[in-house]
């Protein structure tokens, strides 16, 4: 019987998860033998500066691809909201398992609202998406970029440097530290998530048939769906980390929707769109058509073009 090497990151919140997932994996199959190799990846080794700033989400993957290829790895765990709408054309996303909590979560010091927060307290976050959504509630409060893992942003809010910070639920969740710790959650209706947020990604080389049909037993159609309609509308809008955009698609009544955000950086405007499509492809697309009719495509191009 072959023994899998599993690719991670080596965060504490990246270790968690896969050996999360590969426990579930096991359930299936008890003999199978998993190894994780922890990879560090430069998203890791850069922890000062904004992500936007030097080259976004692939950051966080391209070293665990190398060793995908290298076949150092066979398979690699990815929070899917880091994966690049476009992979190497070796490689598929050969499972999406069930979907953590999509909703971002506030927490802040003495457990105050977001609208009970005094005028000119600062919140953290590394997310522009998370920023402008923040900015066009309330402009009477600062919003600056924080990095780190989860432990250390909220260690950084503890000691005071920011009166609340905004991470996301599941990321909490998986460490099992959500109840104690969480002020609020933002329904994703009100306040738009990443694309992708709370998911996972199992990248695989697509010639390894007896992996992806191992992770067929694991895999969440109803979540992959719903991912291939946020991950099209971002592929679409040629959106990244650089620009605050976010999507998030659910079943209403057995109807696939889709809500699409596009918004400036400083949170001036807001270009919302929501529309449904039995086929997650033809949704994304219809999103990003309306979106491009509507005229937020060119405040993505600017923001590119920068």
């Amino acid at each position: 019987m072959r023994k899998f090497i599993v690719g991670s990151r080596r965060s504490g919140l990246a270790m968690t998860q896969s050996k999360q997932f590969i426990k579930s994996l096991q359930k299936h199959f008890p003999d199978v033998e998993f190894e994780i190799k922890e990879i560090v990846t430069k998203g890791d080794r850069i922890v000062d500066v904004q992500l936007s700033k030097v080259g976004g989400k692939g950051l966080f993957v391209k070293e665990i691809e190398a060793a995908l290829e290298n076949k150092e790895i066979d398979m690699a765990i990815h929070s899917l909201k880091d994966v690049p709408s476009v992979l190497p054309e070796q490689f598929t996303i050969g499972c999406v398992p069930v979907r953590e909590d999509v909703r971002d979560a506030f927490l802040s010091n003495n457990k105050v609202l977001f609208k009970d927060l005094p005028a000119g307290s600062v919140v953290g976050t590394s997310s522009l998406r998370r920023a402008a959504q923040l900015t066009a509630v309330r402009d009477d409060i600062t919003v600056n970029w924080v990095r780190g893992n989860i432990d250390t942003r909220i260690k950084k809010m503890e000691s005071g440097e920011y009166d609340a910070i905004i991470l996301a639920a599941a990321g909490l969740k998986r460490m099992g530290w959500s109840d104690e710790r969480v002020t609020e959650y933002f329904e994703p209706e009100e306040f738009i998530p990443a694309i992708a947020q709370g998911a996972l990604g199992i990248e695989v080389r697509k010639e390894d048939r007896e992996l992806l049909d191992m992770l067929k037993k694991v895999h969440s159609d109803e979540d992959s769906v719903c991912t291939t309609a946020e991950r099209t509308f971002l592929k679409r809008m040629d959106g990244s980390c650089q620009v605050p955009i976010g999507g998030y698609a659910s079943f209403e009544d057995g109807e696939l929707y889709l809500t699409g955000l596009i918004m400036p950086e400083d949170g001036s405007e807001k270009y919302l769109v929501k529309k449904s499509h039995q086929d997650p492809v033809t949704l994304g697309n219809l999103v990003a058509d309306e979106m491009e009719k509507i005229g937020a495509k060119s405040i993505i191009d600017e923001i590119n073009a920068k």
